[in-house]
């Protein structure tokens, strides 16, 4: 098979990734690849199957669930249509309401579509009508629209529409109608509405598409999000503020919140419910009044409708019973106790389906292990399993396991907390550079960091909730600190443990504190019970692989490039236990030490740049 490859060179992995999707594609299979940070998965990826889509007139869906990721890819296909002299149409897109270019719309969630819709209905979108001029598409949309062998950013693209008061997305549409690549989300293609409507206006089919995941390990859990909802006692709070001049939807609401409160009486912590504990007489008739509250506010006032997420929760509540957890569970939100009622999809299989039937899939990570786990959680048959050893050179990595301390909830005391400190103190002070330190959660973070002492390093330490705006700073201040050192705290699985890159001098370790598991609430113990029933691997898929997974990915932070040097420490007892040391990828070639600084020291000299002590 032909392929349109953008660079001079192609690496040996790459070439067998290449090999193994064209395999994949020419057998009509799945394919699902652990490929890690260096393979040059993207270019390998679309080289590939463009021309065998072009052929065949189908489409190719490269979704991604980070903006970084579009800009790679875009950039990608800009070096493949440059070198080979190619004409293809390629669009970006992203969430219908980041697009849009009304002001106010950036917290209205789900909600924006009906504001969407009524605005449009109504003729009063500045911007859809800009677009298609009345009697078609306006002279702007088509001069857009005829740039064929522009690729744009979704930036520059939002920026060119806005500059002529068009709608971004609708232009985007558009433009995907012609498009042999579009550049998406993942709830563009798993996301039955937003498909079928996205579909519906780009011409588009499953059938005729090729459908590219990255960052894959992330699937599972955006897709069990996109099927579960919540209500909380804050909620109907304010719906019942919002719905004051509503009579009856005010009745309704008062009803809703007292059978809430007769489901959290004794409730000490978190129980199951049964689907008929929450619901009521008139139920549809209920749903009914809140959304016309629901589309009153948003209509009037442009922003999110409490009344609206309430209705929302109902529809979903008379939803299936079958791998769904619904519990109701103590919290507390601005200080005050804030119940939350939850319906949780505990089986992400169930959006994939119409995908895996009627398409063919290409999933990618460089966190993908175990495959088999994929595999059966996202319920794919007839696929490829492959699993790449990662490119870079054994020598420029040290791991090490060392199992001195632990944060096992039955283990932990002042004591352990203050060795934990230590030790990483200890750590920390003879790495040669800035250093990254995971923890497993906020709290034990701020336990340990009360004890830690970085000898003159500047300390950076994430916040709960931060924004992105935060997170870029911080990160900028620590990347600056490369020359002398600096020490960044953080969670896994949170801002600074996936989605960013440290090359080169800007991160020389990662400490791994404890093992980042799930508590053991009733969620989790639902999902631990779901799996085993389904596939027998309650504890693996459920407990222990999504835990290794962060690690893994947290550990990817440092070495980035074949010339990057580092060390990754592993720091608690249960990683050198079998059921948590087989998870680690195959070429990790981990030692097992109670002296790590010797290691270490040996590791930093042997790179001429040698450790601090």
């Amino acid at each position: 098979m032909k392929i349109f490859f953008p660079y001079d060179k192609i690496r040996n992995t790459q070439d067998d990734f290449i090999k193994d999707v064209q395999e994949a594609v020419k057998q009509k299979k799945h394919f699902i690849a652990h490929a890690p940070t260096g393979i040059g998965k993207t270019a390998a990826v679309l080289s590939s199957i463009i021309p065998y889509a072009l052929e065949k007139e189908l489409t190719i869906f490269f979704l991604t669930s980070r903006h970084t990721q579009h800009r790679i890819a875009i950039e990608t296909l800009k070096d493949i249509k440059k070198k080979h002299n190619v004409g293809f149409n390629v669009v970006d897109l992203i969430g219908k309401r980041h697009m849009c270019s009304q002001f106010g719309v950036d917290s209205m969630g789900s909600q924006f579509y009906t504001f969407c819709k009524s605005l449009v209905d109504k003729k009063e979108c500045e911007f859809y009508e800009n677009t298609f001029g009345g009697a078609g598409y306006s002279f702007e949309t088509r001069r857009l629209l005829d740039s064929k062998n522009e690729v744009y950013h979704v930036e520059e693209f939002l920026d060119l529409a806005r500059k002529t008061r068009l709608c971004p997305y609708e232009l985007a549409l558009l433009k995907a109608k012609k498009s042999a690549v579009v550049i998406a989300d993942y709830s563009y293609i798993f996301n039955p509405s937003i498909r079928d409507a996205f579909f519906k206006k780009s011409n588009k089919f499953l059938e005729k598409s090729i459908i590219i995941v990255d960052e894959a390990h992330n699937l599972p859990s955006r897709l069990r999000d996109m099927m579960s909802s919540v209500i909380s006692t804050y909620i109907l709070e304010r719906a019942l503020k919002e719905a004051e001049l509503y009579e009856e939807a005010h009745k309704a609401l008062i009803m809703i919140k007292d059978k809430l409160e007769i489901i959290c009486i004794d409730l000490e912590n978190e129980r199951l419910v049964k689907k008929e504990e929450f619901i009521f007489e008139n139920f549809i008739e209920m749903i009914g009044l809140l959304d016309i509250v629901s589309e009153d506010v948003i209509e009037q006032d442009k922003k999110i409708s409490f009344t609206g997420l309430v209705s929302e929760f109902l529809k979903s509540w008379i939803g299936e019973d079958n791998g769904f957890a619904r519990y109701i569970e103590k919290d507390f939100y601005r200080d005050k106790v804030n119940f939350k009622l939850n319906y949780k999809c505990l089986d992400p299989s169930f959006l994939m389906g119409e995908a895996v039937n009627n398409s063919q899939l290409i999933l990618m990570s460089g966190t993908l292990l175990p495959l088999e786990m994929y595999r059966d959680l996202l319920g794919i048959k007839n696929v490829m399993l492959k699993e790449y050893e990662n490119p870079f050179p054994k020598d420029n990595r040290l791991n090490l396991v060392v199992p001195e301390t632990t944060t096992k909830y039955t283990k932990r005391s002042e004591g352990m907390f203050e060795n934990i400190a230590r030790k990483c103190s200890s750590l920390c002070n003879l790495i040669p550079g800035n250093v990254l330190m995971l923890f497993p959660s906020y709290e034990i973070m701020k336990t340990v960091s009360a004890n830690f002492n970085a000898s003159g390093k500047n300390i950076f330490t994430e916040i709960q909730g931060m924004l992105k705006e935060e997170k870029e700073e911080m990160l900028k201040k620590f990347k600056s600190h490369k020359n002398h050192g600096a020490v960044m705290l953080g969670v896994a699985g949170a801002n600074f443990s996936e989605g960013i890159d440290l090359p080169g001098d800007e991160l020389k370790a990662v400490i791994i504190v404890g093992l980042p598991l799930s508590k053991p609430d009733l969620e989790t113990r639902s999902l631990i019970s779901y799996y085993d029933e389904r596939f027998g691997k309650g504890w693996d898929y459920g407990y222990i692989f999504p835990a290794m997974i962060k690690v893994v990915q947290g550990a990817g932070r440092c070495i980035r490039s074949e010339t990057d040097k580092g060390v990754i420490i592993f720091l608690d007892e249960r990683y050198s236990a079998s059921s948590y040391f087989r998870c680690f990828p195959k070429n990790y070639n981990i030692k097992i030490t109670k002296l790590p600084e010797e290691h270490i020291k040996k590791f930093f000299e042997a790179q001429d740049y040698p450790a601090k002590g």
